[in-house]
């Protein structure tokens, strides 16, 4: 994820569900428009995301919601909760937005919201940010995430030129989870089912088995942070590809929700980036 404008950063939004699909068994996609969408743009980034509000049932907040008075005035422990998803499409004639969520039962918070939205019904955010887009100069790219980068991968997939070379690893829990992908015809896109394996275990292994085609790559590589720890020593210390040739970080990480993750990750991640940098490892533990 990367840095936002001050606005982005405080300017609340509010969007109404227009209409919901299911795309797969897990991945629940919600359309959001309504004239809360007015200031909201999106576009230059393939990887734009926004940051979901929601508040606390037991918490009485001042209206207008102002977000940056409820961070000034109320405890932490009162804050809302954010959730963060990717942006996979913004139609700004239409005012739609357009986000994917993967849903896993009642566990987590944003899923069950997307898996019970009902059209009129209406959520606040935040954003959007976003930093990555696939480099028009790069001889060829290399796209490798789980489900939770899936969306940011379609959305790169639709903006390459048709005639970029692409290699596309995504990682999912099995074929009934893939989706019908716009992409290059000079692309190559491998499914991984993950089965019963560890989260990221079959992307690590796909992207230390890959032929790398010669030129300068550009990287986008995101998801389960384990996994994304042992790609980006790979990539940069066994196959050499330059820190500015990389949009790498972890989304999420295994046995953590957002809030436990986010508080931690910076520091995990410059942990992460020092002992790799000096050759060695890190002891993440189970990440």
């Amino acid at each position: 994820m990367a840095d936002r404008t001050p606005s982005s950063k405080t300017h609340v939004h509010r969007g109404r569900v227009i209409r919901t699909e299911w795309l797969t068994p897990h991945m629940v996609r919600v359309v959001l428009g309504g004239p809360g969408l007015e200031a909201f743009t999106a576009g230059e980034f393939t990887d734009h995301y926004v940051k979901l509000l929601f508040p606390l049932p037991d918490v009485e907040y001042p209206e207008p919601f102002d977000i940056v008075r409820i961070r000034a005035g109320f405890p932490r422990h009162q804050w809302p909760v954010t959730r963060t998803y990717t942006v996979r499409s913004w139609a700004p004639a239409a005012r739609e937005l357009t986000l994917d969520f993967v849903v896993h039962g009642d566990a987590g918070l944003a899923g069950p919201w997307a898996r019970n939205a009902v059209p009129g019904e209406e959520i606040l955010f935040l954003g959007p940010g976003g930093a990555y887009a696939p480099d028009p100069e790069a001889d060829w790219h290399l796209l490798a995430g789980d489900e939770s980068a899936l969306p940011a991968i379609a959305t790169a997939l639709e903006a390459m030129p048709a005639d970029a070379r692409v290699r596309a690893l995504i990682e999912v829990e099995g074929p009934q989870e893939e989706l019908k992908l716009s992409v290059p015809d000079t692309a190559g896109v491998v499914w991984l089912h993950r089965g019963s394996a560890r989260v990221g275990e079959r992307l690590v292994e796909a992207v230390r088995a890959l032929d790398f085609p010669p030129g300068r790559v550009h990287a986008f590589v995101h998801g389960e942070a384990g996994a994304v720890k042992e790609l980006r020593r790979h990539l940069r210390l066994e196959r050499g590809v330059a820190r500015e040739q990389l949009s790498i970080s972890g989304y999420w990480r295994q046995g953590h929700d957002e809030d436990g993750w986010q508080s931690s990750k910076k520091e995990w991640n410059a942990q992460v980036e020092a002992e790799q940098e000096a050759g060695g490892t890190v002891d993440g533990g189970q990440a």
